[in-house]
């Protein structure tokens, strides 16, 4: 189901329905995540609070290739992408595969003190857990890297 589908179903007013003009836009991102289902609701969610979601992938080799493509800001990785380990990902990309200049916040189901030290060891900007993604604390976590390399 695309975005604009989802919309319609869930009966969003129009303006959830499309991302904001570029100038009005938190950050552009790159949703990595294998379920389609959280992709689209992830999608309305982040585009309903002003963050466009530029593309998604649900491998690393397509995940590779769309930050390639689309230079995203930000991109959202979730560990468990089937039998395929998000941090590789974040690893690849921090790693120059695909010019670098983009962050990286890990996702997952689970809880983020069950990964606090492969987070900490990873590339990773920080971590969300999937039912506490929003603008909001992705604007944190951009900030408090920011004040990192200050």
């Amino acid at each position: 189901m695309t975005a604009e589908a989802a919309a319609r179903l869930f009966r969003l007013p129009a303006m959830w329905r499309h991302p904001p003009c570029c100038h009005t836009c938190l950050v552009r991102c790159l949703l990595v995540d294998d379920n389609g289902a959280f992709v689209e609701t992830a999608r309305l969610l982040l585009a309903r609070e002003g963050v466009v979601v530029a593309g998604t992938a649900s491998s690393i080799a397509e995940a590779v290739r769309q930050v390639s493509a689309l230079r995203p800001d930000v991109v959202l990785v979730d560990i468990a992408l089937g039998d395929e380990n998000g941090f590789d990902l974040a690893r690849r990309l921090a790693g120059g595969d695909t010019g670098g200049g983009m962050t990286v916040i890990m996702i997952s189901t689970r809880a983020g003190a069950d990964y606090v030290d492969m987070v900490a060891d990873s590339p990773a900007a920080g971590f969300l857990a999937k039912d506490e993604l929003s603008a909001a604390a992705i604007q944190r976590i951009l900030g408090q890297g920011l004040r990192d390399r200050a």
